[in-house]
C-alpha cells in the first residue's frame, strides 16, 4: 500500500470514529433490520445523561417536542412491552426505548398530546363536562397508563393512591410563590402569574391581591378550582374571569392554579378521578399561599366548579386549613355512583384519560362485591373529618352534572353533623349563568361568614329559587 493510500485509509477510519461518536453522544439507534413502528422515524435508547429536550432539540431544533416523543412511546408502549411508559419527562432513564414519531414540532397542540381525550368544550364557557368515548384501542393503551401511574405512587403501607386515606398520610410543602410577570389587574385589584412546586413540577396560577391597606394579619384568601376543561384548549385568562373578579374585589387574594399539564403548567393533564395529581397541585398550591407574606395563613377558603367541586370536597377532608368551601355544579358523588355514570352512554361527565372503572373493577371488583374499597376513595365516608362548612349551588337545567350529585351530597353532610347550605336553581345551566349574580352574591356572603369572620345576614337553607 502506497503512503497515499495509506493516508487515505486513515481518513476514512478517523470518519468512522467520528460518527460513531455522534451516535454515542445522542442516542443509539435500534439496528436498521428492524422495521421501525408505524408512526416512529426513529427508535432510540436512552443513554446515560440524556434528557428527553436534547433529543427533541437535536431531531425538532424545539425542546418543546419533548410531548410529541412521549405521546409516541406511550403509544408503542401499549402495544409493545419493551418501551416503558413515560409519565414524567424529568425521570426518564437509561436503557429505556423511545419512539421518535414522524409528527414535526410544529404540530397542533392536540396532535402533540394524543393521550387527551378530545373533548366538545363550548370555547366561551367555563368547565363544561363534554365527553367523547375511548375506543377500545384506547381503553386498552389507557388503562395500562393509569396502573402504571398508580404502581409508581403506592407506597409500603399498601394504602391506594386514589384513597382519602393515601392522601392524608402524604406531605403537601408547596414553596414559596414567584412573581413571574404582572398581569392586567380590576378596579380595586393587582394580578400576578405566579408559580409554585407541587411534586417536583412547577405550576403556575393567577394570584389577585387587592389595593389597599393589607389588614394586620393579612388578606383572606380563596383558592380558585376550575371545572374540566380539554387541557389542549385550556386558556389560563379566557375563561372565569368573572368569576374571579368577582371574588378578588370583594376583598380577597385569590389564588387560580393551572392544574400540572394545564397552560404552561408542568407535568400531564390525566384527569382528576383516575389519579390523586389534581388535588396534591391544589393542596401545594394551599401550602404555597400561606408562605406568601400577603396572605393570612389562617383565614384561607376555597370555592370550585364541577370537577374543581370534586377536588375541593377531597382537598376538606385532607387538610385543616381549608375554613370553608363553596362547590358549584360539583362531581361530588360517592366513586360507586361516579363508576356507575361513566359507564352508562348517557354520561356526560368528562372522565379523564385514564379509564378508572375499567380499571378499578378488573382490580378489585365492583362496588358490590368489595364496597370497602371503593367507599375507600369517596369523600362521603370520611365527612366527619371536614376541616369547614360546604356551600352547595346546582341548576336544575344541567345536563353536565346531575344535579342529584348535589342532592345526594347536601343530605350526606347534613347526615355527618356537618354545617352545610344549598341552593337550587330552577331550570339553570352548569354555570348557573341564569342566576349567576344571586349565587355569586350568596357565595360571597358565605366566605365573609366563614373566611373572613364578618356577621352573615339571615340565610335560608335549601332554597330553590325560581
Amino acid at each position: 500500500m502506497t503512503a497515499k493510500e495509506r493516508k487515505h485509509a486513515v481518513r476514512l477510519r478517523l470518519g468512522y470514529i467520528i460518527v460513531l461518536a455522534m451516535l454515542l453522544v445522542f442516542c443509539i439507534p435500534l439496528p436498521a433490520v428492524h422495521a421501525l413502528p408505524a408512526g416512529c422515524s426513529q427508535v432510540m435508547v436512552m443513554q446515560p445523561g440524556q434528557t428527553l429536550a436534547t433529543i427533541a432539540a437535536t431531531v425538532y431544533g424545539r425542546q418543546d417536542a419533548v410531548t410529541n416523543i412521549i405521546a409516541a412511546t406511550n403509544d408503542q408502549a401499549a402495544v409493545d412491552n419493551s418501551y416503558t411508559t413515560i409519565a414524567d419527562p424529568n425521570t426518564v432513564e437509561a436503557g429505556w426505548k423511545i419512539c421518535i414519531p414522524v409528527t414535526p414540532a410544529s404540530a397542533t397542540v392536540e396532535a402533540a398530546q394524543p393521550d387527551k381525550v378530545k373533548s366538545s368544550t363550548v370555547a366561551n364557557l367555563p368547565g363544561n363536562q363534554s365527553k367523547t368515548r375511548q375506543t377500545p384501542f384506547a381503553l386498552e393503551k389507557n388503562g395500562r397508563l393509569m396502573q402504571s401511574l398508580i404502581a409508581r405512587r403506592s407506597s409500603a403501607d399498601d394504602l391506594y393512591p386514589l384513597s382519602i386515606d393515601y392522601l392524608r398520610r402524604q406531605s403537601y410543602p408547596g414553596s414559596p410563590l414567584t412573581i413571574v410577570k404582572k398581569l392586567p389587574g380590576g378596579s380595586n385589584y393587582n394580578e400576578f402569574l405566579v408559580s409554585y412546586r407541587s411534586e417536583g413540577l412547577t405550576l403556575y396560577a393567577a394570584m389577585t391581591v387587592p389595593d389597599g391597606e393589607k389588614p394586620v394579619t393579612g388578606w383572606p384568601v380563596i383558592i380558585f378550582v376550575h371545572g374540566y376543561i380539554d387541557p389542549a384548549t385550556y386558556s389560563p385568562t379566557e375563561r372565569y374571569a368573572a368569576y374571579v373578579d368577582a371574588i378578588a374585589s370583594h376583598g380577597y387574594i385569590v389564588l387560580r392554579p393551572d392544574l400540572r399539564g394545564h397552560g404552561d403548567s408542568q407535568g400531564h393533564a390525566y384527569g382528576a378521578y383516575g389519579d390523586p395529581g389534581y388535588t396534591i397541585d391544589v393542596l401545594n398550591a394551599t401550602a404555597s399561599i400561606k408562605q406568601y407574606a400577603g396572605a393570612d395563613p389562617n383565614r384561607i377558603g376555597m370555592w370550585g366548579h364541577s370537577m374543581g367541586g370534586y377536588i375541593t370536597a377531597r382537598a376538606m377532608v385532607v387538610s385543616h386549613d381549608i375554613k370553608a368551601g363553596v362547590i358549584w355544579a360539583g362531581v361530588v358523588a360517592p366513586y360507586p355512583d361516579l363508576a356507575a355514570q361513566w359507564q352508562s352512554a348517557d354520561s356526560t361527565i368528562a372522565e379523564g384519560v385514564l379509564p378508572m372503572p375499567k380499571v378499578l373493577t378488573s382490580a378489585y371488583g365492583t362496588p358490590q362485591q368489595n364496597p370497602a374499597f371503593w367507599n375507600s376513595l369517596s369523600v362521603t365516608s370520611y365527612l366527619q373529618g371536614l376541616s369547614g362548612p360546604i356551600q352547595l349551588h346546582h341548576g336544575t337545567g344541567d345536563t353536565e352534572v346531575p344535579i342529584q350529585f348535589s342532592n345526594l351530597f347536601y343530605s350526606d353532610l347534613i347526615a355527618a353533623g356537618q354545617s352545610a347550605e344549598y341552593y337550587v336553581y330552577d331550570g339553570d345551566d352548569h354555570n348557573i349563568s341564569a342566576h349567576f349574580d344571586t349565587a355569586m352574591r350568596r357565595s360571597l356572603e358565605f366566605f365573609d361568614a366563614h373566611v373572613k369572620n364578618l356577621a352573615l345576614p339571615t340565610v335560608v337553607e335549601a332554597q330553590a329559587i325560581n
